[in-house]
């Protein structure tokens, strides 16, 4: 099974969502391929801090700080529930695209690292709070993960995988693709949005179903007392 989707490592119900779904897979045994795209939720995003992430929720929904902060908290709780140290309150809100460009070099040269990176990423910002646009806080997850420390060097000291990102993006858009996460499975079952753990394991348990029946269907197709291979 191939699993596309779209995320921001700013994202908190990304890295929920992720983590439910990968829970489900591994519960279900499964063998996966999958496919990451960059989607940035605000391509503006300052390099600096600006505000706090209790100020923006509130400024971005229209809300009371005491409600914003409330929420907050709630959506922390989802990530605790998950198992994850998840401080969504003291986030440091940056620009994502280096981070992004950074999954694009392990894609494009380090494929058995991806997985790995994108939780680093991940782990970084929700549960170390550190500053995504942070080149030095971005070269040092890249070398723990194993990419090598020339090829970061020539990503982040460039526009190198610019393009790529934007390319993901465009796709998104183009797909009407406005919010993360969205899950895409074998290029046919889309799936806005976190489920839950039990919701994702009983889409993949349905896909494996009817992937199942067309695979019949192709083998063997039965009618009139005549079956064809």
């Amino acid at each position: 099974m191939k699993i596309t989707y779209w995320s921001d490592f700013a994202c908190p119900y990304c890295y929920i969502g992720n983590t439910r779904l990968k829970r489900a897979i591994d519960d279900l045994n499964l063998d996966v391929e999958f496919d990451i795209r960059a989607f940035e939720l605000d391509q503006n995003a300052p390099i600096n801090v600006q505000s706090t992430t209790v100020e923006r929720f509130a400024k971005k929904y229209g809300l009371s700080l005491e409600d914003a902060e409330r929420q907050v908290s709630q959506i922390s709780g989802l990530g605790h529930d998950e198992g994850i140290d998840f401080k969504y309150e003291t986030t440091l809100y940056t620009n994502t695209c280096d981070a992004h460009r950074l999954m694009k070099l392990a894609q494009s040269k380090y494929p058995d690292k991806v997985g790995k990176l994108s939780e680093s990423l991940f782990d970084a910002y929700f549960v170390e709070n550190l500053k995504l646009a942070d080149r030095d806080v971005l070269l040092k997850i890249a070398l723990d993960t194993g990419l090598d420390e020339n090829d970061v060097k020539e990503v982040l000291n460039s526009d190198l995988y610019n393009i790529k990102v934007e390319e993901d993006e465009d796709i998104a858009l183009s797909a009407g693709i406005h919010a993360v996460p969205f899950y895409l499975f074998d290029n046919k079952y889309s799936i806005p949005g976190a489920l839950s753990y039990d919701d994702f394991k009983k889409v993949l348990t349905q896909i494996i179903a009817e992937n199942e029946v067309d695979d019949d269907k192709e083998t063997c197709s039965c009618s009139d007392g005549v079956c064809k291979i």
